[in-house]
């Protein structure tokens, strides 16, 4: 199957040609003849799966056969830095077909708003924008959605994590009751299942192997006390020439003193946090894409806020505490059919949270013995919270639990 298959608009298929995409992604094949046919969808798909593609080529071909005028889509997203790349990528994918589009969110100053303000009143076909950044144009009455025709959640998952529920209903509250709704998410918590229900009608669905690292990453662990992280960290760094590393710690506390101690020993990194004003995040990220930048470390903002190709390590510092980031964390590597590493540094108190993603992706994540001078290691229990004793530097075995046992 290749993308002349859909039919699309032929200004469409000429940026497709352009930009050399030939076969779509499963997410695109089972996704883009659903809503070309108008219907509600809900898509489960795991990111790097090209979702996002899957429903801006349809609505594009939408707003380019029928000739809508106003505004004609509005895309939500949980963060800035998507709703950036999804601009961006409307912008490529609709280079022939001259559809416009905004991204609307919120930081800057006073300036960045009022600019968004009068772009808005100029009119453009597709809004991408962040909940509350939205709420603020809305309820100050700088655009009126009554026309509009498709509405499209991205992430989200991520979005009721970061409290927006209550934003987006009051959002859909603007919106005319007839359109076509799009809910793309990573997983399908409780959440998720009673917002569908609020917006959507009659969804197809479509789930695309939600819980499965891709089959490119080079999965590891170490088994190491908090004392020893630092030092394994710069150690992993300086080993072997990895041209872009992402490494996601637990608090911007963390984040921000590794990236000075790994600064003073010669490595090209920035940390990327909520202090950060948004010129100063989009000035690293450029840095990063562009090849200029070796290390980003920061908390999981960027294990959903970022799109960077040929990413070639991934570094949790911590182990992150569902099941479902680390998917989303190690998902920054192997991208596109590319191959990647990512490593996870387990501590005493995190051997079962790192044992529930081992069942989860159904696989031992092997344990690699710690590089000579850091000093012992402990013995890889999966029932324990913490507690053990140091037992030399040979990683213990994973085990399955017996089918009795009821502790996890």
């Amino acid at each position: 199957m290749t993308f002349k298959d859909f039919n699309f608009n032929q200004l469409l298929q000429d940026g497709l040609d352009t930009m050399g995409y030939k076969e779509p992604t499963p997410i695109q094949k089972q996704a883009i003849p659903i809503i070309l046919e108008g219907k509600d969808l809900i898509a489960c798909a795991q990111t790097g799966t090209g979702k996002t593609a899957s429903y801006l080529l349809p609505i594009l071909n939408k707003i380019n056969e029928e000739n809508t005028v106003g505004i004609n889509t509005l895309i939500l997203a949980p963060t800035r830095e998507l709703a950036q790349q999804i601009d961006q990528q409307i912008e490529g994918l609709a280079y022939f077909t001259g559809n416009s589009s905004i991204a609307v969110y919120g930081g800057g100053d006073g300036f960045n708003y009022e600019q968004q303000r009068r772009s808005l009143n100029d009119g453009v076909d597709i809004i991408v924008a962040t909940p509350g950044r939205l709420i603020a144009h809305l309820t100050s009455g700088t655009i009126k959605l009554t026309g509009l025709k498709h509405l499209i959640l991205d992430e989200a998952d991520r979005m009721m994590d970061m409290g927006f529920y209550d934003d987006i209903v009051r959002i859909i509250s603007y919106l005319p009751e007839k359109r076509q709704n799009l809910l793309f998410s990573a997983t399908m918590p409780h959440k998720i299942r009673e917002l569908t229900k609020k917006i959507l009608h009659q969804p197809a669905e479509v789930n695309i192997e939600v819980s499965k690292p891709s089959v490119g990453i080079l999965q590891q662990a170490y088994l190491t006390f908090d004392e020893q992280k630092p030092k394994l960290l710069r150690i992993i760094l300086k080993q072997k020439e990895y041209k872009s590393v992402i490494v996601f710690a637990s608090r911007k506390e963390i984040v921000k003193k590794l990236a000075s101690s790994l600064e003073r020993s010669g490595i090209e990194v920035e940390a990327f946090h909520s202090d950060l004003d948004q010129a100063q995040r989009e000035k690293i990220l450029m840095a990063f894409r562009g090849k200029q930048l070796q290390v980003i470390i920061g908390t999981d903002v960027l294990s959903r806020g970022i799109d960077v190709a040929g990413i070639s390590l991934v570094i949790n510092y911590d182990v992150p505490p569902d099941p479902e980031d680390y998917i989303h964390r190690i998902g920054r590597t192997a991208r596109a059919e590319t191959t990647g590493t990512a490593i996870t540094f387990i501590n005493q108190k995190d051997q079962r949270k790192f044992a529930r993603i081992e069942k989860m992706i159904e696989r031992e994540v092997p344990k690699i013995v710690l590089p000579e001078g850091l000093g012992d290691t402990f013995v890889y229990n999966p029932l324990s919270s913490g507690g053990g004793q140091a037992h030399g530097k040979s990683p213990h075995k994973w085990k399955k639990k017996p089918k009795t046992s009821t502790s996890n």
